[in-house]
């Protein structure tokens, strides 16, 4: 079983049906980690000394920054995955290799997925803003909620209306491929070989300093930085070569729709099952055409088979989204007191707690089972029918839209309960 194992996909045309890019992901960590769906407003920030509190330590605040949806397990400042009002999509994955993994508190790389969507308005700036903020804070500290540490390197899908990148880390070190065409999809392992279209200016020379590279054959960054066989790379078990088969298998038909079956695929291992778990997921759908919005899906409850993915559109005055936002706790909270993690507070919200209920209703195949699963099917296929709608038709009611995912949640929380015993 490998821990965290999240997978992120990105199809682009002609691999699409229609004009437009295909993001999405699966969150995969411990089993009983709960992840919230929450909203973020653009901010204007005028004190030039200002400083941002990110999970663990304090960095350099910027003029402004933008409104963002953020799916992130609940006791961190970050996210596993999320996007911004411009389109901008980011996911991130835990990698490891040759590299030591920094168990000092530094920026996550769930921070610097939240940073990038904060601070960039395309795919390629979002991958500077990365860098960048690699380069003067680093990356490292726990990754889990607990007193046993964890930590690991990152790798990141960054997408957009017109293109996506992948970057990669080794510690402070990276390889960014582009990605123009087609699929491409990221897991638990570095994936970049020969095609680096950007990359630290020290990397090459670093992995000739430790013997890693011997600066005659053609650079290959996920053979030289891990310790890969990147020849078997696209033949060899595990869930990185399922999910390029599932891409492939699709290729040219890629819908949302499709996307969301790859994530609800249980025998590849992508919608993973056990002591780690798929806690969440999300699906976007990026226009090339500006006029129309990108909408975004989130589950905001694990097992994908089992959850409703529901819509979200950028547009004024979003209201804060209750039913899926957990319980905060302030300076009592046991992630910002030092030791860290001494007990582990009850971060479920109300859209978690009824999904736990039905969850328990499902696998015990009690009689009420099938009715509530062909209500979240049902609930699902009219919110895809009213997207689906609204892009082919260009026209967005701003009045309804504002209240979209909060009033999704609600419904799905209406079929929960109406399922459960009292």
């Amino acid at each position: 079983m490998e821990p965290c194992s999240c997978d992120t996909f990105v199809a682009l045309p002609p691999a699409t049906v229609g004009n437009g890019i295909i993001f999405g992901k699966n969150s995969d960590r411990l089993c009983d980690e709960v992840q919230e769906v929450v909203y973020f407003p653009a901010a204007v920030h005028d004190n030039p000394r200002e400083h941002l509190q990110c999970t663990y330590i304090e960095i350099d605040q910027v003029p402004e920054t933008y409104a963002v949806v953020l799916s992130r397990p609940a006791w961190l400042w970050g996210a596993e995955m999320g996007a911004n009002e411009h389109g901008v999509c980011i996911g991130n994955e835990a990698v490891w290799g040759r590299e030591e993994v920094c168990d000092e508190e530094a920026l996550l790389g769930m921070d610097l997925v939240r940073l990038g969507l904060e601070r960039a308005d395309t795919a390629e700036k979002a991958l500077n803003v990365i860098v960048d903020l690699l380069e003067k804070y680093g990356q490292g500290g726990n990754c889990s909620e607990s007193t046993m540490v964890f930590s690991y390197h990152n790798s990141f899908l960054i997408a957009d209306r017109n293109e996506a990148w992948i970057l990669e880390t080794a510690g402070k070190y990276w390889a960014a491929e582009k990605v123009r065409e087609g699929v491409r999809n990221i897991s638990n392992q570095l994936s970049i070989t020969i095609k680096i279209d950007r990359e630290h200016p020290d990397m090459r020379n670093y992995a000739k300093q430790k013997g890693w590279w011997d600066g005659k054959k053609e650079f290959d960054f996920a053979a030289t930085y891990s310790y890969l066989d990147t020849a078997k790379m696209m033949i060899s078990p595990g869930r990185y070569c399922e999910g390029y088969k599932l891409l492939n298998k699709h290729k040219g038909n890629i819908t949302f729709e499709t996307m969301m079956e790859i994530l609800r695929d249980k025998p590849s291992g992508i919608n993973m099952e056990g002591e780690f778990l798929t806690t969440a997921s999300m699906v976007s759908i990026l226009p090339q055409d500006s006029s129309l919005p990108c909408i975004h899906f989130f589950t905001g409850t694990p097992d994908p088979e089992r959850s409703i993915f529901k819509p979200f559109i950028f547009v004024p005055n979003i209201p804060p989204l209750l039913d899926t936002s957990s319980p905060t706790f302030a300076l009592e909270d046991p992630v910002k007191k030092k030791p860290r993690f001494q007990f582990k507070p009850d971060r479920r919200h109300p859209l978690y707690q009824k999904h736990q209920q039905a969850l328990k209703i499902i696998d015990k195949k009690e009689e009420k089972a099938k009715p509530l699963l062909d209500n979240m099917r049902k609930l699902e296929k009219e919110l895809f029918k009213e997207m689906e709608s609204i892009l082919q038709n260009k026209h967005l009611d701003v009045d309804k839209v504002v209240n979209l995912f909060p009033q999704c949640a609600k419904d799905e929380i209406r079929i929960y309960k109406s399922n459960i015993s009292p």
